[in-house]
């Protein structure tokens, strides 16, 4: 199977099921090509795909040996079998129906437009399958012993927790379930209630819900959040004061400033 020049052909016979190599005359290099039934020489597996279309799946044919290998097939199926089970299994689908952005030489963004058919359709998203990742029971414990600091890198001292919140689980102290309620009013949009059940202090290991930090359920009421709202005033209060005499301190020194200026 050789030729002077290469080239490429395939030999299909006439029901395009069969694909096979053409026995060629002696040459300088290997000849695997085809050769259709028309006598049509091909270059390329895209130029026979082009023109077989989709009467014939080449995607188990191997073009340099003219023949189709069942392997190829076999690893095809495990792929689509795979990403059909990790759809199955909570796999997010891209859906994402943002527009791109033209990428070109130019500094600016330069949108493109979107022609659609059915303008009026919406691509709805799973609620469901948007979960959040699971957490390790007690992650919280991992946070004891973290001191936050000044610029001075001298410790601050920690917050004094209301008389209503008690910690529940195993080596539970008052900077844990700092750290654990604050991270679940960051992460965590749903009200912040604490362990509702009575079961989780018995057996926290089992009764705990995950979702709620590590305290006995408490109840906000009316004059929490007055004593609340007074303290926040009194704060910005002193905090008002202080800016106002730390400016005229800065008034008053200028102007002592401007005066050694004018008597040197």
């Amino acid at each position: 199977m050789y030729l002077k020049a290469r080239c490429v052909s395939v030999n299909v016979v006439s029901t395009w099921t069969d694909l096979a190599p053409v026995s060629v005359s002696e040459g300088l290099f290997p000849y695997d090509g085809e050769l259709s039934p028309s006598g049509k020489k091909f270059r390329s597996k895209p130029q026979l795909s082009r023109y077989l279309g989709n009467s014939v799946d080449l995607a188990c044919f191997d073009f340099r040996t003219g023949k189709m290998m069942p392997g190829k097939l076999q690893k095809n199926k495990q792929r689509l079998r795979h990403d059909a089970l990790s759809i199955s299994k909570g796999g997010k689908m891209d859906l994402n129906t943002t527009l791109p952005i033209r990428q070109t030489a130019s500094i600016f963004k330069q949108p493109i437009t979107k022609v659609t058919t059915h303008p009026g359709n919406k691509v709805k998203t799973d609620l469901q399958r948007a979960t959040e990742q699971p957490r390790q029971l007690f992650w919280e414990r991992r946070l004891k012993g973290l001191r936050s600091s000044d610029v001075t890198e001298e410790v601050l001292r920690t917050m004094d927790l209301p008389k209503g919140l008690q910690s529940v689980g195993p080596d539970s102290s008052d900077d844990i379930l700092l750290s654990a309620i604050a991270s679940a009013l960051h992460m965590s949009s749903s009200p912040i209630t604490g362990q509702m059940s009575v079961a989780a202090e018995k057996n926290p290991a089992i009764w705990l819900n995950t979702s709620q930090p590590l305290c006995r359920a408490f109840t906000v009421t009316d004059e929490h959040i007055r004593e609340q709202e007074l303290k926040v005033h009194q704060a910005r209060r002193s905090l008002e004061e202080a800016l106002m005499a730390d400016g005229l301190a800065r008034v008053a020194e200028n102007g002592r400033e401007l005066l050694e200026g004018k008597t040197a």
